[in-house]
């Protein structure tokens, strides 16, 4: 039974990896390393602008670098304790929780490029060169009840601005419609621009907190008490 657990544990650990991607980057140009994770009952969409290298990260999945404070913000705004899916012992975030909320919650990931050239040895934007961006309107098709696309970085934002045909970029916590995009379920989108959850970004974590709480409750339509 150890055994099995175990296995089921690195199956799950490693569900999430593009092996194929991962094995045709080069140092030229690195391809996505991860599969876009789409619950079919997903309302929000998170696109960043592509993972950080995977010497920096704690887990095989999304925001996997241990001191970015994405998952520390759902646990404090879902939860109300910032460390519910960090494991501080192992210095990780706690995967197979992480995956079941997201899909329970209906909160999907990619981001926009699938290809890109870091220009230096580090995960900032500013030197990622976009070798291929994502079809976000081919995500966007796979998420039948989706309300809204939500970026936390400038890149990320000017990338669905100009492949949607959005004029005007939205400020920090507001939105801008999508033009000529409903949902199956008849609804108008919307792009939706967050704090970056990045600890360079300078925004105190309870104000953060408070921008994301507010975000998921317009969509998810619901007071969410953490």
């Amino acid at each position: 039974m150890a055994f099995y657990s175990l296995f089921c544990t690195f199956a799950l650990m490693n569900t999430y990896l593009n092996t194929e991607n991962i094995l045709r980057s080069t140092d030229e140009v690195e391809y996505h390393p991860l599969r876009p994770f789409l619950p079919v009952s997903a309302k929000v969409l998170f696109l960043g602008s592509f993972p950080p290298q995977r010497k920096r990260w704690c887990m095989d999945f999304y925001y996997p670098n241990f001191i970015n404070d994405h998952w520390r913000i759902e646990g404090e705004v879902f939860f109300g304790n910032r460390n519910h899916f960090v494991d501080e012992k192992a210095k990780c975030f706690k995967l197979e929780e992480i995956v079941a909320f997201c899909q329970e919650k209906g909160i999907a990931f990619f981001d926009t490029s699938t290809a890109v050239r870091r220009l230096k040895d580090n995960a900032s934007d500013k030197f990622l060169e976009v070798v291929e961006p994502t079809d976000i309107q081919a995500l966007i098709a796979r998420l039948p009840h989706l309300r809204a696309v939500v970026t936390t970085g400038e890149k990320a934002t000017d990338t669905i601005c100009d492949t949607l045909l959005i004029e005007t970029r939205p400020q920090v916590n507001a939105a801008v419609p999508i033009p000529n995009i409903c949902n199956q379920d008849g609804l108008s989108m919307v792009l939706y621009r967050l704090p970056s959850s990045s600890r360079a970004y300078p925004l105190a974590f309870a104000k953060k907190a408070e921008a994301y709480r507010a975000m998921f409750e317009l969509f998810f339509d619901v007071k969410i008490i953490g």
